[in-house]
This record gives structure tokens, sequence and C-alpha cells, in this order.
């Protein structure tokens, strides 16, 4: 598949969850829009677009949704099993990947992983992010952090954050000036404790329903200055 180019923000993003605000406006649109079969007849329409400037990478989804579900709040959460977004993402040269998921409320639950052989504990190697972190990711989110019981909807849902790439380089070592660099990545969307569980990727992920599976990410790639 084509690599999705990630433009240069012109100003900072304004973190309100304005789709086609001034920073937004500028940047290109993708889809997550292959739904594993293993899921329910819910499909919601699901975008996302990315900027970067000097000092971050930055994301914003939007979700036209049904059936949305918010239960967990703290850091480290299941989130997955909420309405939730994903971006997992492979900075060059790291070894490993990072999967950034959040729910509808705001909530993340970010590891880096660098081999996702599944173990009883998680992965074969991996390491769950540092608190700090969740201090220095700015998000907005136009959801309350909890949304129980389930809204049938329909219901449009944003979730919006930018990560410091001196947060990256903590895990993947120094990045240098990403301007025409190439990552890899996947997009997701998932509800696996909502009424109708659905589980929908950019990247197609074969017949395994495993996010988990970096060989199978796409490019993305950093406009140049």
């Amino acid at each position: 598949m084509s690599p999705y180019v990630i433009q240069r923000a012109g100003i900072t993003p304004e973190f309100t969850g304005s789709w086609d605000g001034p920073a937004w406006s500028k940047a290109d649109t993708l889809s997550v829009a292959l739904f594993h079969p293993a899921g329910s007849a819910h499909h919601p329409v699901v975008n996302a677009r990315l900027l970067y400037d000097d000092q971050a990478i930055y994301i914003h989804f939007k979700v036209q949704d049904r059936h949305v579900r918010s239960i967990h709040t703290r850091p480290q959460d299941p989130v997955w099993q909420d309405s939730c977004v994903e971006f997992f993402f492979q900075p060059k040269p790291s070894p490993g990947y990072f999967n950034v998921e959040g729910n509808c409320g705001g909530t993340f639950l970010c590891s880096y992983v660098e081999d996702p052989r599944r173990t009883p504990t998680g992965f074969a190697k991996f390491r769950l992010i540092d608190a700090h972190w969740f201090t220095r990711i700015r998000a907005y989110h136009s959801m309350p952090p909890v949304v129980e019981p389930e809204l049938p909807g329909p219901v449009e849902w944003t979730l919006e954050y930018g990560i410091p790439f001196s947060l990256i380089e903590d895990y993947a070592g120094p990045l240098g000036a990403v301007a025409g660099q190439i990552w890899r990545a996947n997009f997701y969307k998932c509800g696996d404790k909502t009424s109708h569980p659905h589980w929908a990727s950019w990247a197609p992920i074969g017949e395994a329903l495993n996010f988990h599976q970096p060989d199978r990410f796409a490019p993305i790639t950093f406009a140049p200055y």
C-alpha cells in the first residue's frame, strides 16, 4: 500500500478536537476500514490524521460510532476493551515498536515491544511505558472519561494527542531530524467488551486476529521541509 505522508505542521495543533482546525486542515486523511471477520456487523467509520514538527508527532482520530462504552480511567488499564483507537509505530532504526492505545474517554495504555511473541505475562520482550509519559502527552478527548451505560448511538467522537520525540527517544534511541524519514505503523479501532465487538485496521493484518504484527506494518513518511 502507498505510504501515508505526515505533513509538517504550520502551527501547533490546537487540542480542541477540531478536525478541520487551522493545523489539521493541512493534514492528509487515512481510513481505518479493514474489518476482521471475527467481529460483529458494527463497522464504525474511522479516520485519522497525523502532523509533526520539531518537537512531536501529533495524531487525531475521528470516529463515527455506535455502542460506545468507556469504563477504564487509569493509565495502563486495558483500554482495548472499551471503544478504543490505537496507533502502533516503529521508528527507524529502533528494534522495537510502540503501541499507543486510547479509549474514547482519553485513557491510554502504552508499551514498547521488542518481541511480540505471546507469553502468560504479555510478550516475550516488552516494557510498559513509564508513568511520566502520561504527564507529558498532551491530549484532547471529546467524550467524558466514563461512558457507562453504553451509548447505542450514533455518536461521533474524537481523540487528539501529541507524543514528544524526546519521549520516543527514551526507548528507541536518538531519532535525529525526522523530516524525510520513513517509519512503519498501523492504526486500529476496537471495542472488545462493547456489546458489538469489532476490530479494524489501516494496513491488512491477515487472518490472525492480532494487532501486534510489526511485519505487517506499512510505511509512514515524514514530509521534508
